[in-house]
């Protein structure tokens, strides 16, 4: 029997300006010579091309057209090719395309702004050259739009819903390009109640602590609050266990995204104190005792937050308040605008601990354990944190020893439920995340495994894998994981939180078992794409021997690992710490003092206390190295740091 005609390469479409030169090729294979023959199509007249006759077609096209190819081989059998079209733009410069363009999108319509009644029709264009031929995909305020995945973007009956930033991703096997972003409003004309033009979060949980104790309750913590802030539309980036540099680099990614008009909300969870009015955030890789110079001024950020004219500023600051070197001298630092956009909520008052409580697997701040029952009240914020405030204080765990406060300057009745309008492009890396992508991989054996891939903070990704059904020559199925070599170490500064974590992934999951799972932590300190390993184990049923395969995947360098390599600051590898002894947890759900939750011993404490008396009243505390503009940090931490590199 003659082997049939089996085309090996199809023709692909394209979108070129007109009398732009192209060529397009068909491959085909028989067990005879083959023939082939071009056709085109326009305005449903198909015809022969003259002298057509070869596998490639060069051709310059004035207009848009489909064509086709026919393959025949001596027996007369015969097979086409599938359609394509060339789409050809009118009236576009040859020099807006690059010199050396490869066929990535080339963007040559950009949506425009529109205001819409509600009701009426919505639609919005683009348009890309490319070869192949772009396809389109368009986002809503940052979020993929499922049904929208052509050039034109179209809504039949807009809702006052629709409103907000819209653009659209051309990409090909080249790359991608994306259009400008544009604002639609619908409706007659912008609400009167109070609204934000973006919303945008920093949650940072310190845990694993190189020189002083672990904690328990950030993880749980920031995971809470980031899943609450996501639902009032805020973009969120959750981090676990930061070091100084690390710190103040998310800082500054954050500071970025601030204008005005916009909601941010900064939150801190773990260990902290308080220096004469001025409150500390203590990084991970913080020595004994604490100082000034090896940690974070909140006041400062604030400071900076507030330069950006943003709408509202809130400051959650989950930590211990107890005083430290009250007899230094205090560090300058400039008075806060009288623009009434601020708002603090400390989790505790004036030289004062926060608690935290240990319920079965997972251990919650009390702060938390109340703020999480009111953030979504539509009340102005500050009102939302007295209704905490006032829970706090009825908690008889804590009475006499917690209390909430609250400073602010909000002079307009702004909560957090506020609607979003959008009035120009954001930063769409921001918060970015794809809460569970699945990828099907196949091994040489035939064996399917559906990978998974879960953000559970942004700097903490879970992978799973679930075998499919396998062959029936194939029995005894194993499959593993392999942890990439980069992050070897960072699995063991991990391990202590891997049960909690653990619970928390629970908590997200589908309920469905899997075959195996990985988690990648630290991922900000990957700036590398990271190779991942899959090893299969099985038994061939037929020579009932055990067999290994393996395959390979590529995952991409993370978005916050992106984020954090925008500057231009070399973050040094974590080293190996020293393990501190870790308090015990009771199990009856009891509260747990805050010795493990923002403060050194008392020890540790009155040490220092007694250093600063001996050098009498004129005792000086280091500036900290965040004095000067946060964009200049990462340099400032190095002076003060020896032995970093900074490029």
């Amino acid at each position: 029997m003659l082997k049939a005609i089996v085309i090996t390469e199809q023709p692909v479409s394209a979108s070129v300006p007109a009398g732009y030169s192209l060529t397009l090729r068909c491959r085909a294979e028989a067990c005879t010579s083959l023939r082939y023959q071009w056709f085109s199509q326009h305005q449903n007249t198909c015809c022969q091309i003259t002298g057509a006759t070869e596998p490639d077609l060069l051709i310059t096209p004035r207009e848009t057209q489909l064509y086709i190819c026919r393959i025949n081989d001596l027996q007369r059998n015969f097979i086409f090719s599938n359609w394509v079209k060339v789409e050809v733009h009118q009236h576009i410069a040859r020099d807006l395309l690059p010199e050396l363009w490869r066929g990535e999108p080339v963007i040559v319509i950009n949506p425009t702004v529109l205001e819409v009644k509600v009701g009426k029709e919505l639609q919005l264009q683009c348009a890309a050259l490319g070869i192949p031929a772009p396809h389109y995909q368009w986002y809503h305020n940052g979020k993929p739009m499922e049904d929208q995945k052509k050039k034109k973007l179209l809504i039949n009956s807009a809702k006052v819903s629709d409103s907000g930033t819209y653009l659209c991703c051309a990409a090909n096997s080249h790359g991608e390009h994306w259009t400008d972003a544009v604002d639609v409003h619908i409706g007659t004309r912008w609400p009167d109640t109070f609204f934000a033009t973006d919303k945008v979060a920093l949650l940072v949980g310190n845990n694993h602590y190189q020189n002083h104790p672990n904690l328990m309750a950030p993880i749980t913590d920031v995971f809470e609050l980031s899943l609450l802030l996501k639902k009032l539309g805020f973009r969120v980036v959750s981090l676990l266990d930061l070091n100084k540099v690390e710190m103040m680099i998310a800082v500054n990614q954050f500071l970025q995204l601030l204008g005005e008009g916009v909601y941010a909300v900064f939150y801190y969870a773990g260990h902290g104190y308080e220096h004469s009015g001025r409150n500390y955030m203590v990084p991970i890789d913080a020595p004994q005792p604490y100082a000034p110079e090896n940690c974070i001024s909140v006041q400062r950020i604030l400071h900076k937050m507030q330069q950006r004219q943003t709408a509202l500023n809130l400051i959650l600051l989950d930590t211990c308040r107890k005083w430290y070197n009250p007899q230094c001298a205090l560090s300058q630092v400039q008075p806060l605008e009288p623009w009434g956009n601020t708002v603090y909520g400390y989790a505790t008052s004036e030289d004062a601990e926060a608690y935290e409580v240990q319920d079965g697997e997972f251990s919650s701040g009390i702060f938390m354990k109340y703020l999480k029952t009111h953030i979504l009240q539509e009340k102005k914020v500050t009102h939302m944190l007295e209704d905490v405030l006032e829970d706090i204080g009825r908690d008889p765990l804590v009475t006499g020893k917690q209390v909430m406060e609250i400073k602010h300057t909000l002079k307009e009745a702004r909560a957090l439920t506020d609607p979003i309008y959008p009035t120009g492009l954001t930063a769409e890396l921001w918060g970015h995340s794809c809460e569970l992508l699945r990828e099907t991989v196949t091994f040489p054996c035939g064996i399917q495994v559906e990978l998974r891939f879960r953000e559970v903070f942004s700097n903490v990704m879970h992978v799973s894998a679930k075998l499919q059904a396998p062959p029936p020559h194939i029995a005894d199925v194993r499959l593993l994981l392999c942890r990439p070599v980069e992050m070897q170490d960072l699995a063991v500064l991990w391990g202590s939180q891997s049960n909690q974590v653990e619970s928390l992934l629970t908590s997200l999951s589908e309920h469905e078992e899997l075959d195996c799972v990985l988690r990648l932590c630290g991922l900000q300190k990957v700036q590398t794409d990271v190779l991942l390993q899959l090893d299969l184990h099985y038994t061939q049923l037929g020579t009932k021997q055990r067999a290994r395969e393996s395959l390979q995947k590529i995952l991409r360098k993370s978005l916050v690992a992106q984020l954090f390599s925008q500057k231009k600051c070399v973050i040094p590898p974590c080293q190996e710490a020293s393990k501190p002894t870790s308090s015990s947890y009771p199990k009856d759900g009891s509260m747990v003092p805050a010795v493990q939750k923002g403060q050194a011993s008392l020890e540790v404490e009155s040490r220092r206390s007694s250093q600063c008396s001996s050098q009498s009243n004129t005792c000086s505390e280091p500036e900290e190295n965040d004095e000067s503009d946060l964009s200049s940090l990462c340099s400032a931490l190095l002076r003060a740091s020896p032995g970093q590199d900074c490029s």
